[in-house]
């Protein structure tokens, strides 16, 4: 007996055959589990490469920031507005999802290994906290937190500025006195 199992039920992917038909592109929000973070010197042009030539659609952006592109879900890309791009280093940059609880850990243990090669973790305009490690390879690595959606707040109103509302009735699962 081995731990692998099929498992399709829970991939866009579809199973692979001669009738195989890709799926409707995805417009939900949902926690990425995985992202690729690309730098770019001219958003627009950056987007109409993406959309235009490799079939991903803008699903939200934030004006001269960042441009959130999806193809099928789980093919999520950031472009981010960048004063310029660097050839070399890093080579790539990856984001992992994670829960607040795990970042200091994880930057601690960063840390203790390399310390300068961690920074944060920090908040974001999108309602986030991440670390950003860079690996001995030159790759960045960004642990991205959800924080709990608070009505009211600046985070709150940049998501509303971005298009995305937070769950109607609900403090997010903020409770008085959590961190």
């Amino acid at each position: 007996m081995n731990d692998y199992y099929d498992a399709f039920e829970i991939s866009p992917v579809p199973a692979p055959g001669p009738d195989a038909v890709p799926p409707e592109p995805f417009r939900g929000i949902y926690g990425m589990p995985s992202y690729v973070t690309i730098p770019t010197t001219d958003l627009d042009a950056s987007v109409e490469f993406w959309t235009r030539g490799l079939d991903f659609f803008e699903l939200f952006r934030t004006p001269g920031r960042v441009v959130h592109l999806r193809r099928w879900a789980f093919q999520d890309v950031l472009l981010v507005l960048a004063d310029e791009v660097q050839e070399a280093v890093p080579a790539m940059s990856i984001g992992f999802s994670c829960v607040l609880q795990q970042l200091d850990p994880i930057a601690d243990a960063c840390r203790a290994l390399r310390p300068e090669a961690v920074r944060g973790p920090a908040d974001t305009f999108w309602n986030t906290r991440e670390l950003e490690v860079i690996t001995p390879e030159n790759v960045r690595v960004v642990f991205t937190a959800a924080k709990p959606f608070v009505p009211g707040t600046q985070e709150a109103q940049n998501l509303e500025a971005m298009g995305i509302s937070g769950p109607a009735g609900s403090d997010g699962g903020h409770n008085e006195g959590d961190d």
